[in-house]
C-alpha cells in the first residue's frame, strides 16, 4: 500500500471495490453537469457502483454546484481534491454557483484515494521523490517537471513506480492507460470528452461534448 508523508495519509480516503458490482474513476467534470449526466447514463450507474472523480469538479463550466450537488448526494461516489477546488477553498477565485455548503464540502475532501496497489489523485507525483516526500502541491498540481522548460517531460514521462496512479488534471486528446498509468482529463470542458475509467475492464469509456457545452476551447 502507498505510505504518504503524515500530512497526505491524513488526507487520503481508503476504499474496498470488492464491496461493489464496478468501479469507474471519472475525469475532470469542471462544472459541466449536463456532461456528467450523460456519462452517468451511459455507464448504468446504479447503487451497487462506485464513482470516484479525480477532481477539479467545479470551475470554468456553467453549473458548479450541480455537480457537486450530484457526487456530494450520492453514497457511491467520492472524489479526490483538484487545483480547482483548491483555490475556490483558498478564495482565489470566483466560486460561480457554489453555496457555502458546498464549499465546506469540497473542503472535506481527500488528496488521495487510495485501494490495494492503486492510488487515485488529482495531478499526479513527482517521479524524483519518494512517497514520504510528496507534497499536497505535488499531489494537486503537478504537470511538467520542470513549469519554466516547455521542453521538459511530464511527470508520468519519468514515472517508474509499481503502484498504479489515477490522474486528471492535464488535458490529453485520448486517455492514457497502461500497467501503472491512468490519466483520463480528456478536456470535456475545452470541447473533448469525459472519460471514465472502467477500472475491473480496464477500459475507457468517453462521452463526446455538445459544441453548445464548450466554455474553453483548447484542443
Amino acid at each position: 500500500m502507498a505510505r504518504f508523508h503524515p500530512a497526505i495519509a491524513a488526507q487520503t480516503l481508503s476504499l474496498d471495490p470488492s464491496d461493489w458490482d464496478r468501479t469507474f474513476v471519472i475525469g475532470d467534470v469542471h462544472g459541466c453537469r449536463a456532461t456528467l449526466e450523460r456519462l452517468l447514463d451511459q455507464l448504468g450507474i446504479c447503487e451497487n457502483d462506485l464513482v470516484v472523480f479525480v477532481g477539479d469538479l467545479v470551475r470554468r463550466g456553467p453549473d458548479n454546484h450541480g455537480v457537486v450537488e450530484i457526487v456530494r448526494s450520492a453514497p457511491n461516489m467520492y472524489s479526490v481534491r483538484g487545483n480547482n477546488e483548491e483555490k475556490i477553498i483558498a478564495a482565489t477565485r470566483n466560486v460561480g454557483n457554489l453555496t457555502t455548503d458546498d464549499i465546506d464540502w469540497l473542503r472535506s475532501l481527500p488528496v488521495v484515494i487510495s485501494w490495494t496497489e492503486t492510488i487515485v489523485v488529482h495531478a499526479g507525483v513527482d517521479p524524483r521523490k519518494p512517497l514520504t516526500d510528496q507534497t499536497v502541491e505535488n499531489l494537486l498540481d503537478i504537470d511538467l517537471l520542470n513549469p519554466d522548460d516547455e521542453s521538459s517531460p511530464f511527470w508520468w514521462e519519468e514515472y517508474d513506480g509499481s503502484l498504479r496512479i489515477i490522474f486528471g488534471h492535464e488535458p490529453l486528446e485520448e486517455p492514457l492507460i497502461d500497467d501503472t498509468l491512468v490519466g483520463i482529463d480528456t478536456g470535456c470542458v475545452y470541447g473533448g470528452s469525459l472519460t471514465a475509467y472502467d477500472c475491473r475492464n480496464d477500459r475507457a469509456i468517453r462521452t463526446a461534448v455538445d459544441n453548445s457545452e464548450v466554455y474553453d476551447w483548447r484542443f
